[in-house]
């Protein structure tokens, strides 16, 4: 069975650091050939199945999603995504992400960065133990596998583990 991956905010080339088997992408562009498929991430959901990639990365992405917009009504786009992603990964699968963070400049730099990420935002809200975000309607657990600053300092690097509780059954 192939492994898949996808990269989230892909431009031009999805990347696949896990070198993993079949490599899909996401941006605003379409272009099926390379296997790129057209989302606005902000308002819309991930273009697959449940459960069908073992990794989802996103570099230089998820600063560019908003925390929050009304159209018309309101919506927690970052939290929504972090629902997609765990909704395509299957059990155990990873999520990558590789983001220009705080205190660093680069983080408030470009005026399309409208969410800063924090070494508090992975652990804090999307993790299998916080779960703050679940207050916003993240539906999923994530366990934070390792997360670091890039060689360059600039960028935040966080990998988290789809988990999979299993809820006690109420009598």
């Amino acid at each position: 069975m192939s492994t898949k991956t996808l990269d989230l905010g892909c431009g031009a080339k999805p990347r696949n650091p896990y070198k993993l088997d079949e490599v899909y992408g996401i941006d605003i562009r379409e272009d099926l050939e390379a296997k790129i498929h057209k989302a606005d991430l902000a308002i819309e959901p991930i273009p697959f199945e449940d459960n069908f990639f073992d990794c989802v990365t996103a570099f230089d992405f998820i600063e560019h999603v908003p925390r929050i917009i009304y159209a018309p009504t309101r919506r927690f786009c970052f939290v929504e995504l972090m629902n997609e992603v765990y909704r395509v990964l299957i059990p155990g699968g990873l999520f990558l992400s590789y983001t220009p963070a705080f205190p660093r400049p680069e983080a408030f730099r470009d005026p399309t960065h409208v969410n800063i990420i924090t070494e508090e935002t992975f652990p804090l809200y999307f993790d299998d133990r916080s779960r703050l975000a679940t207050m916003y309607g993240f539906k999923g657990y994530f366990k934070i596998e390792k997360q670091s600053w890039s060689e360059s300092g600039m960028n935040l690097v966080t990998v988290m583990r789809k988990l999979i509780i299993k809820k006690p059954v109420s009598a």
